[in-house]
């Protein structure tokens, strides 16, 4: 990456992965078949793609939809060979709520990367609801999942994760009763959104959700397709904001981006930070709040991403580390233990590329501190990703201001989850 002048133009983001998988995992359990339309391109959500079809829903990929036909709630066969969750940790905790009600067995692995991940959070609230999951070391993939009838329970989640939510809600429609999951902190809401559309008969209070089993009193027995539309994916938009951001003569339009409330607290660090962020024409579709972005450069001052900000903005903060050395204060990231067990250890990752790149780091067990413009400037380096697709997209986009060349080694691991996006920085860079 070569430093740029600005960045400038338009642009049009790949769909949501969260709600791409959700949307899948649902029409592949409603009846009829299932239009999605703008489905992510990224590497995966084709994995729940591949899992769906080989659980026999027919899953056709089409140029600007996909379609599923769904076999409904009972449905779904057994597969002959292991699931493959490929990178996606989605994939595999989703898909583990499925699988964990169904009347058959089922393998499922993932990469090495996805092999090294904790799956207990999953494991243990499902094994309450009465599954049969062995895993490795009891934690790790390849799960064994047995299908067995579910009973129903009351969930106080001990830390806040949309995953986890959605696996016993996903759980719950399969349980005899009336299957709560009381969350921490709020995270995402997707899922539930998702399942009222495909019709689940689902309440929110507060900070507790309820999903009625489709067997019992309430549950409405069944789902049923849907015609849908997969908003931008905003944790996609954020490297975006985040470069146009270094340059104060940048302007870009980010076109249709996913604005759920669940997931814009990224939009208000930024804000607090001083970013230049004009939301334009928000609307309401299939649940989902969806608009335009305006983002103009500005000068970035940096704060504290901590507590309850957390679970909110977690695929956004190796972005933020990696602007760290562009602000006037600095950036200090707290109570993100999480990050050690992403796709890679993201707070060693970001510590180890950022001093490459002579910035000034304190890496913490929970988070890390990273020096303002004061410490000095950032200097072009070799980064190393480990594989991680949203370190590298935060190195290459931080490597816009650096002073020299940026080389981002393997970059194509960012085709996990935004396979264009090389080609859409360098188209809206002017250097």
């Amino acid at each position: 990456m070569q430093r740029a002048k600005y960045l400038t133009g338009g642009l049009d983001l790949p769909g949501d992965k969260s709600i791409s998988h959700r949307y899948a995992m649902l029409a592949a359990l409603a009846e009829g078949i299932s239009e999605l339309r703008h489905f992510s391109a990224a590497a995966d959500c084709h994995s729940t793609l591949a899992c769906v079809s080989a659980l026999g829903p027919e899953v056709k990929i089409e140029k600007d939809a996909v379609r599923v036909a769904g076999r409904g709630l009972r449905g779904l066969k057994s597969s002959w060979r292991a699931l493959d969750a490929g990178n996606s940790g989605t994939t595999m905790r989703l898909l583990s709520g499925i699988l964990a009600g169904q009347q058959f067995s089922s393998k499922l692995t993932g990469d090495d990367s996805l092999q090294k991940r904790p799956m207990k959070r999953v494991i243990g609230p499902l094994r309450e609801m009465g599954a049969d999951i062995r895993a490795r070391d009891d934690n790790f993939a390849p799960l064994e999942i047995r299908g067995a009838q579910l009973k129903p329970i009351d969930y106080n989640m001990p830390v806040a994760s949309a995953q986890v939510k959605s696996a016993v809600l996903l759980a719950g429609l399969f349980a005899d009763g009336v299957t709560s999951v009381t969350e921490p902190a709020r995270t995402r809401d997707h899922t539930e959104l998702a399942l009222e559309e495909f019709g689940a008969a689902i309440e929110k209070n507060g900070r507790t959700i309820r999903i009625h089993g489709f067997a019992s009193a309430n549950g409405g027995g069944k789902l049923l397709a849907k015609s849908l539309d997969v908003p931008g994916d905003l944790s996609s938009a954020v490297f975006f904001i985040a470069a146009a951001s270094l340059f104060p003569d940048s302007n870009i339009l980010i076109h249709n981006v996913g604005l759920n409330p669940t997931r814009t607290a990224i939009l208000d660090v930024f804000a607090a930070m001083g970013a230049s962020i004009q939301i334009l024409g928000p609307k309401v579709a299939h649940g989902e709040v969806v608009g335009d972005l305006s983002v103009k450069g500005s000068s970035l001052k940096g704060g504290v991403i901590a507590g309850e900000q957390i679970p909110l903005v977690i695929d956004e903060l190796p972005m933020l580390a990696a602007l760290g050395p562009y602000t006037e204060e600095g950036i200090e990231i707290r109570d993100a233990a999480e990050l050690r067990v992403k796709e890679s250890d993201r707070i060693a990752a970001l510590a180890e590329n950022l001093r490459r790149m002579n910035a000034k780091v304190e890496e913490r067990p929970d988070g890390l501190k990273v020096s303002g413009r004061s410490a000095g400037k950032l200097r072009g380096a070799e980064i190393d990703p480990r594989g991680d697709h949203r370190i590298a997209m935060a190195f290459a986009a931080a490597g816009l201001a650096a002073e020299g060349n940026t080389v981002i080694h393997d970059p194509d691991c960012a085709a996990v989850s935004f396979p264009t996006f090389f080609q859409e920085l360098n188209r809206l860079v002017e250097r």
